[in-house]
């Protein structure tokens, strides 16, 4: 017996077409400091197809199946309603949408335009003088460069392409287009390239089926729990993993759309949240961190704001109570990387979970969806048991986890050993355990765990500890080189504003809740916690920092009453 269903491609041209048609009257707001600049999901819908038109005349190739050539447009770009534009219209068309890290250094970024063969980039008018040395180490020739907004020109006077200003390249092109319906769903619709903090950016291909699967997957009640009557607001740039998927959650489901541009500011955001009357969010813990100490020392109504979700790393149980207890905001876990295509599980508690118990379940990293598949691994290559004890390495597959790296024009697709398994799995380099009924806790990064005289330390819980501080408002822990034990723990704290404590009063908070031999010697205090090109704590810059003899660092070396300490990590010393 035959279906009788037809096999219709799964494609972004589809999510943009119900966006503009279905939801027409739904809107992206972009903030510009002082207000919003909307514009609808209609309007959206014709301005993408002005583009569409706009890239085939700059010589943009559309492709219709996986092993065809396609052209690739670079994005660097921030939140904002051009971008959206661009995010709809680029992959529709049926060419491929290379989103560029505006935080990432010039020469990673050079490296990602020319490996990509980026071939005309879109940049906002006050990131010129950013895009223009990554365009002085391209060796790529990219030939169009379009710049969105009022100036900018001057930072690209040694392009030797063209130079064209956004707005004028649309404005005489037809608002409808012949949108590639019947693109393979298989075929590339966006690359994504991770964040390079060891080695070379490597590339993420998502494919148009992926894509529209994942977006149905986010909205569900378990995940985002989205609707029309959503306001949502991405903070995480949609640079990073197409923006957790927010920006196509939202064509999908009709929901408003609220960006903020280049306000990013704490301060901005919690105006853009009570003067959008936001309902959702996306961030990173750290986005989420200083918004609180926001929040907690200027009068702002965000009561519209019920529930936010929050990854890209370990979100601090404090920090989640925090938002609970004080303002009524859901802090929804979560966690995905670049090779899942953003968030992969999510920690809503199960059905029968009482209130005890539903905390845990909402501080671990969530559950996973059917169509992943996963496995811890120890360090002996033993697949672990799914008890809640048992610590190893995850490993996953499934639908929207990548097989293999881009490997570049008419390359093989690369597959690191050190990245993915003989049998086809991902090698996640995160540590953790899995629950019986499939809730991840993540305990620490493989390269991040301390390895200190035989002992394993996980940074992670001393972070949540340290957080758990009403003085601190971040926190990081590092491994440096020790002669004893070959590693130990450096705790680097910031203090939250106009407040001052001992060095020891930290240090004897934490040695209060965790063993005794895992607590820091080595401690500092910072301005700001080091961030990456995502939102991360920059915990190589913390060790580089170190070993330089950049920070001021205290040593501790006393133990605290009532607690065993001997000066050292190691085998319970």
């Amino acid at each position: 017996m035959h279906s009788t269903m037809p096999d219709v491609p799964l494609t972004v041209a589809h999510l943009l077409r119900h966006g503009y048609t279905v939801h027409s009257t739904s809107t992206v707001a972009t903030w510009n400091g002082d207000g919003f600049d909307r514009r609808s999901y209609a309007e959206v819908g014709e301005r993408a197809a002005r583009l569409a038109h706009a890239l085939r005349g700059l010589g943009v190739r559309p492709g219709s199946r996986p092993d065809s050539e396609q052209g690739v447009v670079g994005t660097f770009m921030r939140n904002n309603a051009r971008h959206l534009e661009l995010f709809l219209a680029v992959p529709a068309m049926g060419a491929v949408l290379h989103t560029l890290n505006v935080r990432m250094p010039a020469a990673q970024l050079a490296y990602t335009v020319d490996h990509a063969g980026d071939e005309v980039v879109f940049v906002d008018a006050d990131l010129t003088e950013a895009l223009a040395p990554v365009l002085e180490r391209s060796a790529n020739a990219v030939k169009h460069i379009v710049v969105a907004g009022r100036g900018g020109r001057a930072a690209l006077a040694g392009f030797s392409g063209e130079v064209h200003d956004y707005e004028e390249l649309i404005a005489d092109e037809p608002t409808d287009y012949p949108w590639e319906d019947r693109l393979d769903e298989h075929t590339a619709a966006s690359i994504c390239y991770t964040s390079g903090t060891t080695g070379k950016p490597k590339g993420v291909v998502y494919s148009h089926r992926s894509l529209y699967l994942h977006c149905l997957r986010v909205v569900t009640p378990d995940n985002y729990s989205l609707s029309t009557r959503d306001v949502l607001f991405p903070v995480a740039p949609m640079f990073h993993v197409q923006g957790w998927g927010v920006p196509h959650a939202a064509l999908l489901t009709g929901a408003d759309l609220v960006l903020a541009d280049q306000f990013t500011q704490p301060s901005s955001l919690a105006r853009v949240i009570e003067r959008g009357r936001v309902t959702f969010g996306v961030a990173v813990p750290t986005v989420w961190s200083a918004l609180l100490e926001e929040l907690d020392t200027h009068d702002y109504d965000v009561t519209s704001l019920r529930r936010a979700f929050v990854g890209g790393f370990a979100c601090p149980p404090a920090l989640m109570a925090a938002y609970r207890d004080r303002h009524s905001i859901e802090l929804l876990h979560g966690w995905g990387m670049t090779e899942t295509l953003g968030m992969v599980s999510a920690a809503r508690p199960p059905r029968g979970a009482d209130r005890s118990e539903e905390w845990v379940y909402r501080v671990s990293q969530g559950r996973f969806p059917a169509s992943v598949e996963f496995r811890l691994v120890g360090s002996d290559g033993d697949l672990l048991p799914h008890t809640g004890m048992a610590v190893g390495e995850l490993q996953l597959r499934g639908l929207n986890v990548t097989t293999a790296y881009y490997g570049g024009a008419a390359s093989p697709p690369a597959r690191p050993a050190q990245n993915f398994t003989a049998d086809g799995w991902l090698r996640t380099g995160d540590v953790g355990k899995i629950t019986p009924d499939g809730f991840l806790i993540l305990t620490d990064r493989i390269k991040d765990v301390i390895k200190s005289g035989g002992e394993f330390i996980s940074s992670v819980e001393l972070e949540n500890t340290l957080m758990a501080h009403p003085a601190v408002a971040e926190a990081v822990v590092v491994a440096v080189p020790d002669d004893r034990w070959g590693e130990r723990p450096m705790a680097a704290v910031s203090l939250r504003h106009g407040v001052d404590i001992a060095l020891e009063d930290l240090r004897d908070f934490l040695a209060q809740r965790i063993d005794g031999w895992m607590v820091p010697e080595r401690w500092t205090v910072v301005p700001t916690v080091p961030k990456t090109s995502v939102g991360k704590y920059d915990k190589r810059g913390l060790q580089d920092q170190y070993a330089d003899g950049r920070l001021d660092v205290v040593h501790i070396d006393k133990s605290p009453q009532g607690v065993s300490q001997t000066g050292g990590g190691g085998a319970r010393h």
